[in-house]
């Protein structure tokens, strides 16, 4: 009887596993085979394969959407956002987890709360008129800063690693006359290169996805539209005509570079997530 119920449950682990491989892959692969077809079947949708392969989209896309430009701006974005992201939640992380002072909790519970609130639209005009004070919204650093923001999960996963680190490396360097910073600097950055692994490809992510945020930010400035941005300015041609196949084609370059990444790194990423866990 136990065979049997272990039976079942195998059964309907992997029944729900596929369920969720098929509506996570399908949109992607959707995606991908509409970029290849005509206008007009991508429309009817009357196959999912296409009856005519039209790799010239692709090359079409490059040529109305200015792509080269917008490329660069996401991956120019994205690594400066990166890097800040990095330094800020690796810095509050140990800061948080290593040190105590009044009003530690308010601000860990305030991080915390993040992960599970999104403020979404309420914060884009506050941190719209901010940028605007400082002069920052005709720039990609100003973008940057704004995307930079709400690092709640990254902080969370920072703390959660060093708590698994040993005091003691700590107090040794205190004892040899570092300072705090320079502790954090030399011994415990180092030692997080598997959980900022995991952060940087979930900033990487996030903010090569994001659009409400670089659309509003960008709108003044177009040439500085990221690529997810750009992509919505391929729906019509010249003639003011949709084209749905050359938007999907747009919208399958932008997906690529994030798929490739993950790609090259999903033993790194897996590996990063469970390593603190192992350590504790």
């Amino acid at each position: 009887m136990n065979k049997i119920f272990k039976a079942i449950g195998t059964i309907l682990k992997w029944l729900f596993l596929l369920i969720v491989a098929v509506f996570t892959i399908y949109p992607i692969f959707y995606t991908l085979m509409g970029s290849l077809k005509t206008n007009a079947e991508l429309i009817s949708g009357s196959t999912l394969i296409p009856s005519h392969w039209m790799f010239s989209n692709y090359v079409n896309a490059f040529r109305q959407g200015n792509f080269m430009q917008y490329t660069w701006n996401s991956v120019y974005l994205c690594v400066m956002v990166t890097i800040l992201a990095l330094l800020t939640s690796s810095l509050t992380g140990y800061v948080l987890a290593r040190h105590r002072f009044l009003g530690q909790k308010l601000l860990l519970s305030m991080h915390l709360a993040f992960m599970f609130v999104s403020l979404g639209a309420v914060s884009l005009y506050p941190q719209y008129r901010l940028m605007h004070s400082l002069g920052l919204t005709g720039s990609l650093v100003g973008l940057a800063l704004v995307l930079t923001g709400g690092q709640g999960t990254n902080i969370f996963l920072t703390i959660g690693f060093i708590k698994t680190l040993p005091k003691e490396l700590d107090e040794a360097a205190l004892i040899d006359g570092c300072s705090s910073f320079r502790v954090y600097w030399t011994i415990i950055l180092p030692l997080l290169r598997p959980i900022l692994g995991v952060v940087a490809l979930f900033t990487f992510r996030t903010a090569w996805n994001d659009y409400i945020t670089s659309f509003i930010f960008t709108m003044a400035t177009p040439l500085l539209k990221p690529l997810t941005v750009a992509v919505v300015s391929l729906r019509y041609s010249a003639n003011a005509a949709a084209e749905w196949n050359i938007m999907t084609a747009g919208a399958a370059i932008s997906l690529l570079p994030v798929l490739i990444l993950y790609c090259f790194t999903s033993k790194q990423f897996i590996s990063g997530l469970t390593s603190g866990a192992v350590k504790g």
